[in-house]
């Protein structure tokens, strides 16, 4: 049977993008595969943490797209932001350049969510991309050293705070990193900081930790961060930061130049698509087969998207890696059937639970098939050998293991450095700089 060559263009080049490209790669119908992204390499957001806490050099969690690939030569990369979609003639218009497609696939993931306070959005540390982890690990540090050398005790004080504001995996996991760092590290590397508290909040507005895991995970959690001196405050919204302090909701006022924001998420609007697209949490409408509503050849994946046809997830899926990975290994499925014109087939969750590292021999986890919950040093192995496995490729793997490796044995770690990338040329004609 002839067929016609598939232009596919996929916008992001996160879990779901990634596994959409590999699956359709690997199939032998005719298809090119035009991966965009504003960054040249895949990296691994659920270490990004430790990223930001001097625990794993970027190199370990990040991998180039053009290595990725270069062994297929039906791929092709184009580092650029999406602007606009002109569907009614197939285009993207990108920050550098135009591209046509015959199916496009919007996977952009999610990004922080400030709820519209300004004065967190410009003063709170957000981790959702490499350059905030890396901006994080500097600003932490450089207050700091800052703190060395103020004569103000109250300046100190501020200047050494540190509040994390989101109670998911993401802010337990920072909040129980640096716990570690104060626990291990902090008085040796800043002997003129000995003495100090080091205080540590974990803010949320829900009245527990892990919302969406079991009461048991939820209570081991809970009792192991206040064990390692966090200072846990449920049922608090952040109200305001002025870069000074933290003025929660009940009134209550943490003195702090430090607030790590993990409290939300949203997603990116699409210029170009009509609003009634767009459904709660603006993810784009899609069906079983991840196609957006209203449209004939433009999907979404992952984050990006809501999907109400699994009845299991008739809210839409949690905004979990493995929905995007699963959503995308599907798509490509289905984008390899109907080249064959072949019956589709609709996409169902498997979930597989969830889990959360809390610190040194600390994790919680939940599985759901069998439902089973796990904590302690089981847990923590469990966390370790599932994230290790989930890294994109061997030198990845490797080099993130023999760094927990070091960092177990010694409680320490060397890579606490302030680097400050300099742009020398603002016009050098690539994608703009993360913000």
């Amino acid at each position: 049977m002839e067929t016609t060559e598939e232009n596919i263009i996929i916008i992001g080049g996160g879990f779901g993008g990634i596994n959409l490209a590999k699956e359709l790669l690997k199939n032998p119908f005719q298809v090119q595969v035009t991966l965009v992204d504003r960054n040249n390499y895949n990296f691994f957001p659920p270490l990004l943490y430790q990223v930001a806490t001097g625990f794993l050099d970027v190199s370990g969690i990040s991998y180039p797209y053009r290595r990725l690939f270069r062994n297929h030569s039906n791929f092709h990369f184009r580092m650029g932001e999406l602007l606009e979609i002109k569907p009614d003639n197939n285009t993207v218009v990108l920050t550098t350049g135009e591209l046509q497609y015959s199916k496009l696939v919007l996977a952009t993931g999610k990004e922080s969510n400030f709820f519209g306070n300004d004065n967190v959005k410009k003063h709170a540390l957000p981790m959702k991309t490499v350059a905030d982890a890396i901006y994080l690990k500097n600003a932490i540090l450089e207050r700091f050293e800052l703190a060395t050398r103020t004569t103000d005790p109250a300046e100190r004080q501020k200047l050494t705070t540190i509040v994390v504001a989101g109670g998911g995996p993401t802010g337990v996991e920072i909040a129980g990193m640096h716990s570690e760092l104060k626990a291990n590290i902090l008085e040796k590397d800043f002997p003129e900081l000995s003495g100090l508290p080091f205080d540590i909040y974990l803010i949320d507005g829900l009245p527990t930790l892990l919302g969406p895991m079991s009461k048991e995970s939820q209570q081991y959690t809970h009792k192991s961060l206040e064990a390692m001196g966090i200072k846990i405050r449920l049922n608090e919204l952040v109200k305001d930061f002025d870069g000074d302090s933290v003025l929660l909701g009940s009134g209550m006022r943490i003195a702090t130049k430090n607030l790590l924001w993990t409290a939300g998420v949203t997603v990116h609007v699409f210029e170009g698509l009509p609003n009634e697209v767009y459904g709660r949490g603006k993810r784009l409408i899609v069906n079983e087969f991840n196609m957006v509503t209203g449209t004939s050849n433009i999907y979404a994946i992952g984050d990006t998207c809501i999907q109400t046809t699994d009845q299991p997830f008739s809210n839409g899926h949690p905004q979990l890696a493995q929905v995007a990975i699963q959503q995308g290994k599907n798509l490509a499925h289905n984008m390899h059937l109907a080249s064959r014109q072949q019956v589709l087939k609709p996409f169902h969750y498997n979930d597989k639970g969830s889990m959360a590292i809390i610190g040194r021999n600390k994790a919680v986890a939940d599985l759901a098939k069998p439902h089973a919950h796990f904590e302690g040093f089981l847990a923590w192995l469990m966390w370790l050998f599932i994230h290790l496995l989930s890294l994109i490729n061997v030198r990845n793997k490797i080099k993130t293991f023999a760094s927990w490796v070091s960092a177990y044995l010694t409680k320490d770690q060397y890579l606490r450095m302030i680097i400050r990338p300099e742009q020398k040329d603002s016009n050098i004609g690539c994608a703009k700089a993360e913000q």
